[in-house]
């Protein structure tokens, strides 16, 4: 008889999938039966030592949950310890203790009343300077010595008088032609060729040949005369009475201008500047109105408390590398650093429970359905 095996894939704790079979069988053979028990035994010993550590892992892990009270009281009736009541065939399921949930709310409170602040100001000073009197005014008199000056003043020393003078008389030198040797004649002698030679001379006359045969001419020598000079008297000799003037000379004397006096010197006032020290501002008192203060108080309220449900999650049953390698590619598009090596590793758990925080997913150990979809990654 035709049999049908339904297979159902409950993954707990750590994904390790333990089998609950339902058997729906036209024929009731013991042996049939016995036979998918042992088919169904050759395929759970398939997936290998690392699967039933994860089978023990989770059995213990399940045990550990079962036995809080809360998590018993908070179980879902409509599953059961081997897998939610709505299962479906080829998915797999964990059991997980869901947290309480808390809702963060904030609450004005009073921490300090309104009030009054008093507060003085201090008196403020300053430095200035003061001129202060040392010595007053007083009055003195001043001699004035007396002022000189110097004149000067005509004093005769001889008076005027007369005496008598010889003028002697006055001469003129006049000259005067007299003759020196009156005219009279010589025998000269000539030159000339005879008679016609001496005729020339002044006539036959006036020639003569003497006895050495030489012309004599008899010639006419003229009166010469000679100038003299002469003192004679162009003004007697005389007596004149003359007046001598009277001498005087000019001499310096000093004499007072101003006689000396006295007279009243006023001496002035002296003072001192000095550095003091002057009020500036009163001191005063100030009152600043405090206002009350108030601050926010955060209260964490639990809404619901935390209980044991199951999950469909991923695991090696329903899932494949390259399923593993679309969730790291996902997640790459989403900023994470993550390999696409297709092996669920660490680094790609911390990436997708960082993502499922931040998209506010339910946060565990196991890379949950929801979580997939929400990633853009088809079942």
């Amino acid at each position: 008889m035709k049999k049908s095996l339904i297979i159902l894939l409950s993954c707990v704790a750590v994904s390790a999938c333990t089998k609950t079979t339902k058997f729906n069988s036209l024929d009731t053979a013991s042996s049939k039966t016995a036979g998918a028990f042992k088919s169904m035994a050759s395929k759970t010993a398939s997936l290998g030592s690392a699967a039933k550590g994860s089978v023990q892992q989770a059995s213990s892990s399940f045990s550990q949950q079962a036995s809080s009270s809360q998590a018993r009281a908070s179980f879902s009736a409509a599953g059961s310890e081997f897998g939610p009541a709505n299962a479906r065939p080829g998915e797999c399921y964990a059991r997980v203790l869901t947290q309480p949930k808390y809702e963060t709310t904030t609450e004005k409170v009073l921490v300090r009343e309104a009030g009054e602040d008093i507060s003085t100001i201090p008196a403020k000073y300053g430095t200035g300077t003061e001129k202060v009197l040392i010595q007053e005014a007083s009055e003195r008199l001043e001699v004035v010595p007396a002022t000189y000056e110097y004149v000067t003043e005509q004093v005769l020393v001889q008076p005027a008088k007369t005496s008598l003078s010889t003028v002697p008389a006055k001469y003129r030198t006049v000259t005067e032609k007299i003759l020196a040797k009156p005219a009279h004649t010589a025998w000269k002698k000539g030159s000339g060729n005879g008679a016609g030679g001496a005729g020339g001379a002044g006539g036959a006359s006036n020639t003569r040949v003497n006895s050495a045969g030489d012309i004599m001419c008899l010639v006419e020598i003229p009166a010469t005369y000679k100038t003299v000079s002469k003192q004679v008297l162009a003004e007697p000799g005389r007596t004149v009475e003359n007046t001598i003037p009277a001498q005087y000379k000019t001499v310096k004397r000093k004499i007072v201008k101003t006689p000396a006096s006295t007279r009243p010197v006023a001496i002035p006032a002296k003072y001192k500047t000095v550095t003091v020290t002057k009020l500036v501002e009163p001191a005063r008192e100030v009152r600043k109105p405090i206002p009350a203060k108030y601050g926010t108080v955060t209260k964490t309220v639990k809404v619901s408390e935390g209980n044991l449900e199951w999950r469909s999650i991923l695991c090696k049953t329903n899932s494949t590398p390259s399923k593993v390698r679309e969730i790291q590619a996902s997640l790459k598009k989403q900023g994470y650093n993550v390999s696409t090596d297709g092996v669920l590793g660490s680094g790609t758990v911390r990436a997708i429970n960082d993502f499922q925080r931040k998209n506010g997913l339910p946060v565990d150990q196991y890379l949950n359905i929801e979580t997939v979809r929400a990633l853009g990654v088809s079942i």
